[in-house]
């Protein structure tokens, strides 16, 4: 596919076209417009295209059509700008980005905004860069946020790598970076920290736009000094109050509907019943894996979910296109059809029930009726980015037992509590057994082993607590090296010498998600880029991310997406209580706490 050219290079040509003196080199017919700009739909309209963008939009487009003109008959069809992700990160669906793009373009996607702190987590300044090279590769755009907390808790983990304020300030500048990724030490930004300050003024000076990620319910005088300093928008709202707060202060809510984050019901209220302008919100995923992606679709799927929830469909439109192309500075390109705007055309029966029937990418044809019609080669990753699992020995069982002085009896235990599809935990208290020094699980009231295993710098370190809501009830054990947003390598479990086996396989393979079921290994997920990215198809990840979660099911899991909480429980951002690599953290206080209480 061409390269995308300026508006101004390419302003003579459109001209041309739109005022008679020239052929377009595309004409889409008789298509129903949708016009994101008014909030209308405007039926018989013709679009004529030249050099990728938009020429015109008239009621007879004629006179623009030549003998090398192609010309598609809408008949009928909702003509509308292409779809845009505000907020997300590629490797939460465990494909590359060429992956990613092969499978949402199909459904209407032609713009994304991806941080991607996960690989920066991992490789730091090299991994960002290997994803911007990948990105300015892409038919769609993929605009890339410079990662702001890289670790995301400095003094409460350790990351295999580290962004400096310097690092951003020389990086903000790269081509393809939009602007700086999710500001997610709120208390450091709060408290004026310097190097939270000096990245957020960076990118500021740069005119380019602050990511925020304030995780607490709390909005009080911290949440607005969060503000004060700068962050534009923020996804970690879930609760309407929240969402409203925010948009009265002039920081955009990022409305979130992911695979795990269905918070679309609670916040769109604001705007469906309380009437407030939808001008200052925004839809987005946030975080999708690739059997949501094959399966159910992207933003296609979101639009479709916010309708179902009483939003207007051109309401919900607008919050996935010209609300995200402002917010970023990038609507003088972007999200929405008008002369001088790529075309970025998708072709549709209705918004009801969005689904794409052909989309247009920098006035081409890319996509029609669920196949992609560009070649969309497989990216080469450099062999560095596939060793990223560093242990300094093989696992035993003994390594998951957190051992006390007491012989036997019971103790009170610290155990983070998860919630199906919430990112937040909760800090419970349970009284456990302790047979021979050890404190043992507790199965029938849920309580499993928890464990984080350092995989940078192969210190060897093990750093063992609990977790209660998983619901295993046989011998079984989880893996992964997908450990937000350090990404170490979590373990949970019911039994240790599973444990052990779970780990033991994803260093032979060099990363990914493994589920043991009393010794044997039940299902594999290969994650040979950084420990995140798998190297195959969008539809092959699928695959095995499904038989993941049904062997999961097979151990007791009855959340929906058990695999997301199990990868969350290293956040140590959003509260309450988290496992890192220094040990457990209570998040609403920002200190390490015992796992056995004294």
């Amino acid at each position: 596919m061409r390269a995308r050219k300026p508006w101004h290079e390419v302003a003579p040509q459109l001209v041309d076209v739109a005022t008679g003196r020239a052929p377009a080199e595309l004409v889409v017919r008789g298509g129903r417009w949708v016009n994101v700009l008014t909030r209308e739909l405007l039926p018989g309209m013709d679009i004529a295209v030249r050099a990728g963008r938009i020429a015109c939009i008239v009621a007879d487009a004629g006179y623009c059509i030549g003998p090398d003109t192609r010309v598609i008959e809408a008949a009928g069809l909702c003509m509308l700008p292409g779809l845009a992700d505000a907020h997300m990160h590629v490797e939460s669906s465990m494909c590359t980005i060429t992956e990613y793009v092969r499978a949402v373009l199909p459904r209407g996607t032609t713009a994304i905004f991806a941080d991607p702190h996960e690989i920066a987590n991992v490789f730091g300044l090299d991994g960002v860069r290997m994803m911007v090279e990948e990105a300015a590769a892409m038919p769609i755009n993929v605009f890339i946020q410079m990662p702001s907390c890289v670790p995301s808790a400095p003094g409460l983990e350790n990351a295999g790598a580290e962004i400096t304020a310097e690092d951003v300030a020389q990086a903000i500048h790269w081509p393809g970076i939009i602007g700086l990724g999710e500001v997610m030490n709120f208390p450091a930004v709060a408290a004026n920290d310097g190097a939270m300050r000096d990245m957020i003024a960076a990118t500021m000076r740069s005119g380019k736009t602050v990511g925020g990620h304030y995780a607490s319910p709390a909005m009080e005088r911290e949440f607005h000094g969060y503000l004060a300093a700068g962050p534009a928008d923020d996804h970690e709202t879930m609760r309407e109050r929240e969402a409203i707060e925010r948009a009265r202060r002039g920081q955009r809510p990022m409305i979130r509907y992911g695979s795990a984050w269905h918070d679309v019901a609670a916040q769109i209220r604001a705007i469906t019943e309380r009437g407030l302008d939808p001008q200052q919100f925004i839809l987005c995923t946030d975080d999708v894996h690739a059997a949501t992606l094959v399966q159910e679709g992207h933003m296609d799927r979101v639009l479709r979910h916010a309708i179902d929830e009483g939003c207007d469909p051109l309401v919900a439109l607008q919050l996935m296109t010209i609300n995200t192309a402002r917010h970023f500075g990038v609507d003088r390109d972007l999200g929405c059809l008008a002369p001088g705007r790529y075309a970025d055309i998708v072709l549709a029966d209705s918004l009801e029930d969005f689904r794409a029937a052909a989309v247009i990418v920098n006035g081409e044809l890319a996509a029609q009726d669920g196949d992609l019609l560009l070649d969309l080669p497989p990216w080469q990753h450099e062999q560095r980015f596939r060793q990223s699992l560093h242990l300094a020995r093989e696992l035993v069982a003994t390594d998951f037992q957190l051992r006390v002085a007491q012989v036997k009896g019971e103790v009170r235990a610290n155990v983070i509590g998860v919630t199906e599809n919430q990112a937040p935990t909760t800090h419970l208290r349970r009284q456990l057994r302790v047979v021979d020094h050890v404190v043992q699980p507790d199965r029938e009231n849920d309580v499993l082993r928890a464990a984080l295993v350092e995989r940078h710098r192969a210190t060897g370190e093990v750093v063992n607590g609990f977790v209660y809501g998983f619901g295993f009830n046989l011998p079984c054990a989880v893996a992964s090296t997908v450990a937000h947003d350090s990404h170490h390598l979590l373990v949970v479990g019911s039994d240790d010498g599973d444990m052990a086996l779970a780990v033991n396989t994803l260093a032979r393979i060099g990363g990914g998600v493994a589920v043991v079921r009393e010794g044997e290994v039940a299902a594999l997920v290969g994650l040979p880029i950084a420990g995140l990215m798998s190297d195959q198809r969008a539809e092959v990840v699928a695959q095995q991310s499904a038989q993941m979660l049904a062997a999961m099911r097979e151990c007791g899991c009855r959340m929906e997406n058990g695999f997301m909480q199990l990868a969350l429980l290293a956040l140590v951002v959003i509260p309450e209580l988290r496992l890192s690599d220094m040990g457990l953290v209570d998040v609403t206080r920002f200190e390490r706490v015992p796992v056995i209480e004294a």
